[in-house]
């Protein structure tokens, strides 16, 4: 519903459009102040108000309020934003997949290139100068911290330096050591953590490529926008982080990491990873047992670790 109303808010007059800011600030109090009220904040009058209310599509104002009270207030608290106290298993699993799809569709619709090839060039530069001591360090607390370990294990595969770092303390010193030429990934749904904050700080002082990710609009985010060695991808989603379980944001942080991943591998040249990860691949075989049916030489081509 915020959604459909964000989409609308050009084709409205500028005075229902005010009216559509002020919900969108703050959506649950919208849905419980008197009309008069409503059209203070606004510095609109009454009728301003139920007309932007039909002007969206709705009867009038208590219609909308019942709508958009069940829009905001919709899911379990703590668990999972798309899912209902009394659904059965059979809804939970339709809900849970649709949100998570809807939320990769909205991102890749609105995902932006630029940024994303400034921050595949800035890992590729740094992954091929890891030799000469270069190095990426991936930074998160929480939930975003094991998006950074995830973020570790899949560069390090590509044969660069590569670390992640979920301890304060540790955040602090690792960036602390970064140098021009080295760059920190770092990591948050919230994008209001004061570890998070004080290291792409002193990487900033330090002269490394900070890379973040999070949610636009946010402490990090603004941060990230006002120095020009930053890289801001930002993942917007409709969770409550304050709410909700963070389960959409960490499916959409792993896919951007996914696609540095795949950006940087490309960028590296197959003809210096594929000898390095078939001879991984092969390690990693022997130590498996052989799968039923199969002998112990099975079909070398397997490439799933």
């Amino acid at each position: 519903m915020l959604e459909r109303i964000r989409a609308a808010i050009p084709a409205l007059p500028p005075a229902e459009q005010r009216v559509a800011h002020l919900l969108l600030q703050d959506a649950r109090s919208f849905a419980t102040l008197p009309v008069g009220e409503l059209a203070a904040r606004s510095q609109v009058s009454k009728p301003t108000v139920v007309r932007f209310c039909r002007s969206v599509g709705y009867d009038g104002l208590a219609d909308f309020k019942l709508k958009l009270a069940g829009s905001v207030n919709e899911g379990v608290p703590f668990v999972h934003r798309a899912v209902d106290d009394d659904d059965k298993a059979s809804d939970i699993v339709v809900k849970v997949i649709d949100n998570a799809v809807a939320a990769m569709l909205r991102y890749r619709n609105a995902a932006g290139s630029q940024a994303i090839e400034r921050a595949i060039a800035a890992l590729t530069d740094t992954g091929r100068a890891s030799s000469q001591g270069r190095r990426i360090e991936f930074y998160g607390v929480g939930n975003s911290g094991i998006v950074a370990q995830d973020a570790q294990h899949k560069f390090f595969r590509l044969g660069v330096t590569a670390t992640s770092v979920s301890d304060g303390h540790m955040q602090v010193m690792s960036a602390t050591m970064l140098k021009p030429g080295d760059c920190a990934v770092i990591i948050s749904n919230s994008g209001r953590s004061r570890d998070l904050l004080d290291v792409a700080e002193i990487a900033r002082r330090k002269g490394a490529t900070v890379i973040v990710i999070t949610a636009s609009g946010s402490l990090l985010a603004r941060e990230a926008l006002s120095a020009p060695q930053h890289v801001l991808l930002a993942a917007d989603h409709p969770e409550d982080a304050d709410r909700y379980s963070p389960m959409v944001s960490r499916l959409l942080h792993l896919l951007i990491i996914d696609i540095l991943t795949t950006g940087v591998a490309l960028r590296l040249g197959s003809a210096q990873l594929r000898p390095l990860l078939q001879e991984m691949k092969k390690n990693l075989r022997q130590r498996r047992y052989a799968a039923a049916g199969a002998g112990a030489d099975s079909d070398s081509s397997s490439s799933t670790p």
